[in-house]
């Protein structure tokens, strides 16, 4: 199925809105009223996502999964534990299957992140071990917060430091990307080259 690529606006939305929807609630009810609307929020921003776009991205449906299991499990045992514990196992999921896919020898980065790159092989390697060891370190940093902080202040580095941290790591990834990108046009034509080469 073809797949729309939206806005960039869009997508930020999709993706900051429930955060978003997170803090404002737990502003101004508590935890478990602010879990039931991230619950909702994501579930609507899934559902717009695939209106627009006729596709759900394989992080976003991952993510909405393991928070619709461990909002549940907040609510109806009435334990904040488990809603924040939640981004923990997510971050530490991305870094397994990545890890995982590395020692393999395979990289799961174009999947994960939905969307192709053309790069070397070494590029693969490095951008997919930055990216597991960047879960790695968001999992380990998710716990230390929500253990020794406040509950208000593990929600607002939720909704205002997660993002913000994402978009700086993958930002600084560009010059490595740049490093070993492959024109597909020079692809072609190396592929082309090489079975004239074998043909002859």
């Amino acid at each position: 199925m073809d797949k729309t690529q939206p806005h960039p606006l869009f997508k930020l939305a999709t993706e900051l809105g429930p955060l978003l929807v997170f803090f404002a609630v737990n502003a101004k009810f508590h935890l478990f009223v602010a879990t039931g609307a991230f619950m909702v929020a994501i579930v609507v921003a899934m559902i717009a996502s695939y209106v627009v776009t006729r596709h759900v991205p394989l992080m976003a449906l991952v993510t909405g999964i393991v928070v619709l299991v461990f909002g549940t499990l907040t609510l109806v045992l009435h334990d904040e534990t488990f809603i924040k514990v939640k981004p923990t196992i997510i971050y530490s999921l991305f870094a397994a299957v990545l890890g995982g896919g590395l020692l393999s020898g395979r990289s799961f980065i174009a999947i994960m992140f939905d969307q192709m790159f053309n790069l070397t092989p070494k590029g693969w390697r490095v951008l997919t071990a930055r990216w597991a060891l960047f879960f790695l370190g968001m999992a380990i940093l998710n716990e230390v917060i929500w253990r020794t902080q406040s509950t208000d202040f593990w929600v607002a580095f939720k909704a205002f430091g997660v993002v913000p941290l994402t978009m700086l790591f993958a930002i600084a990834q560009m010059p490595l990307i740049k490093r070993h990108h492959l024109d597909p046009a020079s692809l072609e034509a190396s592929e082309a080259e090489a079975g004239d080469v074998r043909k002859g």
